[in-house]
Formats: structure tokens, sequence, C-alpha cells
């Protein structure tokens, strides 16, 4: 059955508004351009939604009608209007809004498909791989809300949409004084709680259609992973810190780049490999307590290690200062300290040298599907030119369209060398990219491609990356292992500047060793 979404009330839709006088009826053209066709239901405020036509474009639209229109319709008709400004494909497109006095509506695209609610109603809750795919969807629909300054308002199970060809709409937003882009990104946890487990985890104003959380003698939800089995222990994690106040909540930017990064490993089911969170997490206070106690004994030990060094440092300069100095400072040999004579001056760390790259030490890498026509873009990736870069194609989806599991760029050094970091400077951010080493390079083929892929390993799962939005610096190598062969892998692409599909440039990439 073809179904429009619907989402929570806000606090001035828990009067609800009344539809008496001047009522729609089937064939009844609204403003001489939309066709009322079929009343499909109310929403939770109480506005109709009906399935109607544009008569001047011959296409199917939503129209949502309130009465009376007027001061009472203001809020409804200016997120319309907001939103209308914002093209995303995970955004349902607003056409028109109207206000006649008597009654006001706002005219959408038509969906078909069913909302988020009345599928887990049929069906039950979804598999996590599933639940994630949603989830990442409204939350890249997010960034480009929070971009332009606004706020969506009402992320919920019944305004997010799964259209019959898989597509994940938002729709609806309606955002009033209490919203907030935190509140935002609590409804992605939400959406995310009520995908896994069939129940609604946040309070609502007014009466809900959604079963609530199992909760605790505080209130609490209980979490995923208590409601049911099969729930990775990383997403169990992740769902319950977005609804967690004493944890801060990452920017929309952020959480979709992390959700794209689990969406990826459950394609290959590797949710056990993902790693911590790769946002930044801000408790608001100090003495806050954060429910992730490993997070918590992360950080005491990381403090502990910094104070040991300090004094170990404190104390050698203590004792150097007490020591005279009878000659002329010069060069310490390599030896020193290492069994020499008077070798107890220790040497330095050596710092580490931008490795000078060329044209011909890098190589695209393409997996066997793949198209390989944009071979020629790997020197642009080295040529120390912000402005240049390799450009992938467009794809349908994030996860480049299902065709194949990421490409990326093959370094190739002249000979083995100790590295310490790999930089990369990107066009967006979001992208989803790890770094790969291996002994050789088995060719510039689709089989290459296919058998580097096996042989090539990630680096340290304890570093796999920092990124400051369009920057990124990977330093997970060995200090006692030399690199001859290394690869930045790209698994997750960011949407396009203007909306329209995936993709990503790779501007620049330096690699630093000793």
């Amino acid at each position: 059955m073809t179904q429009v979404g619907e989402g929570h009330e806000t606090a001035a839709d828990e009067a609800g508004p009344v539809l008496t006088f001047g009522a729609p009826t089937v064939g009844e053209i609204l403003a001489e351009r939309y066709q009322l066709e079929e009343h499909v239901n109310n929403d939770s405020a109480g506005r109709q939604v009906w399935r109607g036509i544009d008569v001047v474009l011959r296409r199917p639209v939503a129209v949502v009608l309130r009465h009376p229109g007027g001061s009472s319709a203001t809020e409804m008709l200016q997120a319309a209007v907001a939103a209308s400004r914002v093209i995303h494909p995970n955004l349902v497109g607003v056409y028109d809004a109207i206000d006649e006095e008597e009654r006001a509506y706002v005219v959408r695209e038509w969906v078909d498909g069913e909302s988020l609610r009345d599928m887990i109603g049929a069906e039950g809750p979804l598999d996590p791989a599933r639940a994630i795919a949603i989830a990442h969807a409204v939350a890249d629909a997010l960034t480009s809300v929070h971009a332009t300054g606004m706020v969506h308002g009402n992320v919920h199970p019944g305004s997010t949409l799964i259209a019959d060809d898989g597509r994940v709409v938002l729709a609806d937003a309606r955002a009033d004084s209490a919203d907030t882009v935190e509140t935002d990104i609590r409804a992605v946890g939400g959406v995310l709680y009520f995908a896994l487990t069939g129940h609604w985890p946040h309070a609502e104003v007014g009466r809900s259609a959604l079963p609530d959380a199992n909760r605790d003698s505080t209130g609490n939800p209980a979490a995923p992973r208590q409601v049911r089995a099969g729930i990775p222990a990383y997403l169990d994690d992740l769902t319950m810190d977005l609804l967690d106040r004493r944890v801060a909540a990452p920017a929309a930017d952020a959480l979709t780049a992390e959700l794209g990064r689990l969406d990826a490993a459950a394609e290959d089911e590797e949710f056990e490999d993902v790693g911590p969170l790769r946002f930044v997490q801000n408790p608001s206070a100090a003495g806050d307590q954060i429910r992730s106690t490993p997070k918590i004994l992360f950080g005491v030990g990381a403090l502990v290690l910094i104070a040991i060094i300090g004094l170990v440092f404190g104390i050698r300069a203590i004792s150097n200062s007490t020591q005279p100095n009878t000659q002329a400072t010069a060069p310490v040999d390599a030896a020193a300290g290492q069994g020499q004579p008077g070798g107890d001056t220790q040497t330095p760390a050596p710092e580490p040298t931008k490795v000078a790259l060329d044209s011909d030490m890098v190589r695209i890498v393409d997996p066997p599907r793949g198209d390989r026509l944009d071979s020629d873009q790997a020197p642009k990736t080295v040529d120390g030119d912000l402005e240049t870069g390799w450009e992938t194609s467009k794809y349908n989806t994030s996860n480049f369209g299902k065709l194949k599991d990421g490409m990326g760029v093959l370094i190739k050094l002249n000979s083995p060398s100790s590295l310490s970091e790999i930089r990369v400077a990107t066009s967006a951010p979001g992208v989803t990219m790890d770094v790969r080493v291996g002994s050789s390079d088995p060719g510039d083929s689709s089989n290459g491609d296919k058998q580097l892929l096996k042989d090539f390993k990630r680096l340290d799962e304890g570093d796999l990356g920092k990124s400051t939005g369009t920057n990124w610096a990977f330093s997970g190598f060995d200090p006692n292992q030399k690199y001859q062969y290394v690869l930045l892998f790209i698994t997750g692409l960011p949407k396009a500047d203007d909306g329209d599909r995936y993709k990503i440039t790779v501007n620049e990439i330096e690699l630093y060793g000793y």
C-alpha cells in the first residue's frame, strides 16, 4: 500500500487543528493547480495528508492541509519554505506552501513507499546492516540541512520514508523554538534505536503511536543488545551514546562519516573490526560520568603515561643541569649512548621529513568491477597543487553504488623506507578511507588490483587516521618496519557538492618518513 509518513507532535501541535468548515474533497483543485485524488491519512498533529496531482506538470504530489490557516499555520509554512531551499536525494522535495487563512497547505514530493514506523510495525525490527543504512541516509540529509543554518525538528520513524525503490527520504520539517541541531542528532539515535528494537526511546508531546522503550528504574532506555540478540557491541555503544545527553552530540557531518564507515563495514560483515568512535566526544562538564567505561580507562591510562614520561625527563633534566659543561657542544655521534665510552648523551629522535613523490610512483587502484577510466589522474595527487587532484566518478550510493569495494591510490617507493605519517587533502568532508601496506605491486590491471586487495593489510587498527574536515593524517606506521608499497584506499564517498549522487576528489597526498 502506498503511504506517506508523519512525524511527532511539536508543542504548537498538541491541541491539533480542527478540520470541519471548508474541509477538502476528492477532485477539488487547490490554487488552480493541485487536484486532490485520495485522502491517505491524518498525521499525528491532525493534519490531513492527501495524494494529489499537479495538473500543470502532471506529476503526483503529497498535499498536507491544516485548518485553520493564518497565524496558527505560520510554523508549518515557514518550515516548508526553509526546507524547499535544501536539495538532497534523502530529503523530500517541497514544491509549494500556501496560506488561504481558512486553511493552509504544503505541497511536496509524493513518495511511493511506507514510513519506517509502518515498515517495522508490519515486519518487526530490522537487521543491523539495514538499520545502519537508514540512519546513514537520515544523517546525510541532516548534514545538508544544518549546513544552511536550519534545524529539521521532525526526525522520527513516521517522517522517515522508505521508497519502493529503496531510497530513504526524510520528510516534513517543522522545527519549533525548542528544536536544536542537537535534538536532530539525538533523534537520529532514536531512529537507529527504533530500527533495531521496534521501540521509541524519546519522550513526545501528546500521544504517540510508537511503542515506548523498555526502561530501567531511572527512566533510561534499555540498550538494544538487552532488547534483542545479534546487535554488534559497537553499534550498541554508538546508539546509546547518541541518546545519552552526558555524551556530547557529534556534528551531522561527523555522524554521517561514522555511519558511512559502519555502512561499509556492514557490507563486508566486518563489525568486529570497525574500531573506536571516529567523531570526537566532548562531555559538557568534567565531572559528568560517561556511560562508556573503556573510554574513561583509556583516557586515564594516557594521562598516567604522559605523567610518567614527564617525570623521567624532568629528573634527567635536573641531573644534567648539575654536570659542568667542560667542552664546546659538538654534533653527537649516532653511536653515542650505545655502549661507546662517554656515550650517556642520547641522540634526539630524528624529525620526519617529507618523502619526494613523483608521477611514476603513484597509480590508481580500481577493483575488478571498476571501469579504470581515471588512471591518468594519479599524478595530480602528488603534484603539489591543491587545485588539482584525482576526481572519482559519481555513484548512486556512498559505497560506490555497491559496484566495488572501493578505490585508491597506490604509492610505490623506490626502496623500503621507515615511514611516520601520510597526509591527505580531499575536496569534501565525510569520506571514509584507510591506509594499507604490502610487499609488492601485482600489476596495473584488474586482476592485479584484485590480488593487491587480498595481499595488502591495514595499518594498526588502533590508529586508523584523524580528520579535520577535508584533511586526514594517518600515523599508524611501525617505527621498526620499513615500507615500500602504501595504499590509500577509499571505501565511502561523501555527497557531491551539487547534491547529485556521491564522489570525492583527492587533491594531494604527502608521505613523511625518517
